[in-house]
C-alpha cells in the first residue's frame, strides 16, 4: 500500500462546508447561528434529529444553508439510522488533500465537496450501560458506528479539516473563526485532532469493557438460544 506524503498544506482554511450529527444537542442554539455570522456562505449538512434541532434554530434561513446528508448523498437513511453518513462522497469530502490532484478529480468525478469541519458527538453507550435493568440489546443499539468514523477521518486529515467533539470547544472554534475570518489555523485543527482521538479510544475500550464485564450464557439466553 503506498502512503500519501503531504509536503504542502495550508495553516488556515476557511470553513465553508461542515457536517453536524450529534448526540448531545447542547450549545447548538448559539453555536449554529455564530458559525453564520463568521461566514454567511457556510453550507450544513446534518442528519435526522440534529437536522431537525439546526432547522429550529435557523428558521426560514435554513432554506439557503442547510442540507439533509441524504439528500447530497443521494441514498435515504436506513431504518432506525442504521446507515446514514457512511457514503463515498462524505468520504471524499473528509480525507481529500487540497494539493493532491488525483483527490481534487475524484472530488469533481462524483460531484462531492470538501467537508471542512465535522461537528460530532457518540450515541450515549456509557450512559446506557448505566440505567438499571440494562439490557444487552440495548446497549449493543447504542454502539455508534458513523460518528467514530467521520471523527477519525476529519481527526487524521487535521491538514484541512476540524474535527469537534466536545461543546466545550464551540466558543473557541468560534472565537478563532471570527479572528481570522471564517478559518480554522493549522494549531487549532492539530488540537481538535488530538481530543478527538482521545474520544473515540475512551469510547471504544467502554464498548470492550462492557462487553468483556457479560457473562456469555446469559448472552445466548438473551436471544432465546
Amino acid at each position: 500500500m503506498s502512503i500519501n506524503v503531504v509536503n504542502k498544506i495550508d495553516n488556515f482554511v476557511k470553513v465553508r462546508h461542515l457536517l453536524i450529527s450529534v448526540s448531545d444537542k447542547s450549545g447548538l442554539d448559539e453555536f449554529v447561528p455564530a458559525l453564520l455570522n463568521s461566514n454567511s456562505q457556510i453550507k450544513i449538512f446534518s442528519t435526522g434529529g440534529t437536522f431537525q434541532k439546526i432547522k429550529t434554530i435557523l428558521g426560514d434561513q435554513s432554506a439557503e444553508c442547510l442540507n439533509q446528508v441524504s439528500d447530497y448523498t443521494g441514498q435515504p437513511e436506513t431504518q432506525g439510522g442504521l446507515v446514514k453518513t457512511l457514503d463515498f462522497k462524505i468520504y471524499l469530502g473528509l480525507l481529500t488533500e487540497t494539493y493532491n490532484e488525483a483527490h481534487q478529480n475524484d472530488l469533481k468525478r462524483t460531484n462531492a465537496v470538501t467537508i471542512d469541519m465535522v461537528v460530532v458527538n457518540l450515541y450515549p453507550f456509557r450512559e446506557t450501560i448505566a440505567k438499571p435493568g440494562v439490557t444487552v440489546e440495548e446497549a449493543r443499539g447504542n454502539i455508534d458506528i458513523g460518528g467514530p468514523c467521520m471523527i477519525r477521518a476529519s481527526a487524521k486529515n487535521y491538514i484541512r479539516v476540524g474535527s469537534v467533539v466536545d461543546p466545550s470547544d464551540y466558543s473557541g472554534v468560534i472565537a478563532e473563526m471570527n479572528k481570522h475570518d471564517g478559518m480554522l489555523s493549522l494549531e487549532m485543527r492539530y488540537r481538535l485532532a488530538q481530543k478527538a482521538f482521545a474520544h473515540t479510544a475512551e469510547y471504544d475500550r467502554t464498548i470492550a469493557s462492557f462487553l468483556e464485564s457479560l457473562d456469555y450464557e446469559n448472552i445466548k439466553q438473551s436471544y432465546g438460544n
